[in-house]
């Protein structure tokens, strides 16, 4: 396929995303030339595409017990002719979140739509999204802010995965809560970035919680408004990009005490990057995994 996003990716890009430490990239980068990087005037590497592709299928291959010397001598086709077999084994992570980087970066919707389905059936739904695609959305998290990918290969992942998300909800099964709480879910101002709060939907609903769903862009003033209509149990938002530092801060405390009589779940790459003590009211999630102690039975 055509390089369709002329992408760049420092050798740190490539640790975070294969595993792979820096110092052993660059020593099998010189030992067995498996990665041609460009370099800058001031000789700092940079990778492409294909680069990043390679360097996640030698992971694969690695992981499995292949050694590295014998992967340098495999061509193309047999190292995906290897690949192959490894990610038909859903039980393996790893493998296949990196096939699913490999996926987004080519585009190739067929066969991201074949590993999501397989998973999927293989695994159910909610441990496919738990340990498959949540890790892979982490993952493209860093791609995106390093600005490694372009707004087509984020549109078309998202895409993907939200149809997953919404035929999922739609099917669910709610449990019988002996308790059911309401929860309602919103996006802040300036937040686009959705999978996330569709699962946690998915998951609220599933244990037999009532939830309202806001949407994207939700001006603090109207969630208010919604909060004492409805009269809410929980609240819980995400923030991937809208806010950082100490306009994040400022927003936090100020939907603290907003809602000061009620728990605010708050989830999302900026809320991984607070440091420092936050409201009492304010429980932040590190990953979904995060929010079942508290909707569970």
């Amino acid at each position: 396929m055509a390089d369709l996003t002329m992408a760049k990716y420092s050798i740190k890009d490539l640790e975070r995303l294969s595993g792979i430490k820096a110092h052993t990239i660059r020593i099998w980068e010189k030992r067995y030339g498996l990665l041609h990087p460009e370099r800058t005037d001031t000789n700092i590497r940079h990778y492409s595409d294909d680069d990043l592709k390679r360097i996640l299928n030698v992971s694969i291959l690695n992981r499995h017990g292949i050694k590295i010397s014998h992967i340098a001598s495999m061509n193309e086709k047999e190292m995906t002719d290897k690949i192959v077999t490894i990610s038909s084994d859903t039980s393996n992570y790893d493998s296949l979140i990196e096939s699913l980087v490999i996926s987004m970066v080519d585009l190739d919707q067929d066969k991201l739509e074949k590993l999501l389905s397989r998973s999927i059936m293989q695994l159910g739904f909610e441990d496919s999204i738990l340990n498959i695609v949540y890790p892979f959305l982490e993952k493209i998290g860093i791609l995106w802010q390093t600005g490694a990918i372009n707004p087509a290969q984020e549109h078309f992942i998202s895409h993907l995965i939200r149809q997953k998300i919404i035929v999922g909800i739609d099917s669910v099964i709610p449990a019988n809560h002996p308790s059911p709480k309401h929860f309602l879910l919103y996006l802040p101002e300036g937040e686009l970035h959705e999978i996330g709060l569709l699962f946690y939907s998915y998951l609220i609903q599933k244990r037999g919680h009532k939830v309202t769903y806001l949407g994207q862009w939700v001006p603090l003033a109207d969630m208010a408004s919604a909060s004492t209509v409805l009269n809410v149990d929980y609240l819980l938002t995400s923030i991937v990009a809208a806010y950082s530092g100490t306009d994040l801060i400022d927003y936090l405390i100020k939907l603290s005490a907003t809602f000061n009589n009620k728990n605010i779940f708050i989830s999302g790459y900026q809320i991984s990057q607070i440091s420092g003590t936050l409201p009492d009211n304010i429980i932040c999630l590190g990953n979904a995994k995060d929010l079942l102690p508290h909707i569970q039975e």
